[in-house]
């Protein structure tokens, strides 16, 4: 049996870690107390809320994680840019936030000219998809500090104030619809490539998969949920055409981890019994690994790559409004009285998170 602590990744301490980082992190808060720019403490949330008088500044960071090993092992890097704008837009709206803007670093072993034009590109094209721009960013070369490019970014959005998503709002009853994810995005890649490697070795990218190779589909690029969703939602200044009350991007630390972070507020808990069927490689990779259903769906997306919270009422209009927009999305759960988080797995089993 395979997990994701086998890869080196322990998600209990670095919750634990998060938390710490989160406690320093408002202790600077006071310093702009009745200020312009004065902080919104929202612990655990996806991006943090910034008080510019009128409207929210809301700022968050992410990166592209073990992903980029695999670009760099595969030597393509025109994609990658969609998993990083995902990582980061796709958390910010999680406030029902319009991100404007996203600057980014990228830190290298030796500057790679042909790799930054490629990744660069790839980030623009994404950018203008999403109507984000790229106002700066930082190329640092640091030989010894790391051996492998490391790209992570900052995004910038702005919500006016009473439009925020709140947990508090969810109520029993309310449906949960799951927009679907046609890759691993860019999370829990480390557990990815433990399994990959050990089966097959240094090179497992160039293996066979179905028509392909495991790179290949591994290196799908993220959907991008953002703009679709503030079709919805109303960009800044525009009305919103279905109250969403609660988005959940479901990253490191599975659907259930995610989703408890949305719910905590509320007390409640949800049935989540109609998920996406995971594709076929999440399968193929808990075939491999000998990795358990409750892990599997603790560490991956497992095809579901947001979640929101709506009332009934609106459950029919978010899935349709989604579709046009070419987001595959249906209902999957409800919201419950109990807190426990309860999931049927694609394979028959009952999880309780």
């Amino acid at each position: 049996m395979t997990t994701y602590k086998d890869s080196g990744v322990d998600i209990e301490a670095g919750d634990r870690a998060s938390g710490k980082a989160y406690a320093h992190a408002m202790a600077t808060f006071k310093s702009r107390k009745g200020m312009t720019g004065s902080a919104v403490a929202e612990e655990g949330g996806f991006a943090g809320l910034i008080d510019m008088g009128g409207f929210y500044l809301v700022q968050n960071d992410d990166g592209t994680g073990s992903k980029m090993e695999l670009a760099c092992a595969m030597r393509k890097f025109d994609t990658l840019g969609y998993d990083l704008l995902a990582m980061v837009v796709d958390d910010a709206i999680c406030t029902g936030a319009e991100v404007i803007s996203v600057s980014n670093t990228i830190d290298v072993p030796k500057v790679d000219e042909k790799m930054i034009d490629s990744l660069m590109a790839g980030l623009s094209k994404a950018c203008q998809e999403q109507k984000i721009i790229i106002p700066g960013g930082e190329i640092a070369e640091v030989p010894g500090a790391t051996t492998s490019p490391v790209w992570n970014a900052t995004s910038v959005g702005i919500i006016e104030k009473g439009r925020e998503l709140k947990s508090e709002t969810i109520a029993e009853g309310d449906a949960v619809i799951g927009l679907y994810s046609s890759g691993a995005r860019s999370n829990g890649f480390s557990l990815i490539r433990k399994i990959l490697s050990t089966r097959y070795g240094e090179d497992w990218h160039k293996q066979p998969w179905k028509d392909g190779t495991w790179g290949k589909m591994l290196l799908t690029p993220s959907i991008v949920y953002h703009a679709a969703l503030l079709t919805l939602l109303g960009r800044f200044g525009e009305e919103r055409l279905v109250e969403i009350k609660t988005l959940t991007h479901i990253t490191g630390g599975g659907i259930a981890g995610n989703f408890r972070r949305t719910l905590k507020k509320s007390g409640l808990g949800a049935a989540l019994t109609d998920l996406w069927e995971p594709h076929d490689f999440y399968k193929d990779l808990m075939e491999l690994g000998g990795v358990e259903t409750a892990e599997a769906y603790r560490v991956w997306n497992m095809s579901t790559g947001m979640l929101a919270v709506v009332d009934p009422a609106d459950a029919d209009a978010t899935v349709n409004g989604l579709k046009k927009q070419n987001i595959q999305a249906k209902q999957v759960g409800v919201v419950t009285k109990k807190s426990d988080i309860l999931l049927s797995a694609y394979n028959g089993s009952k999880l309780t998170f």
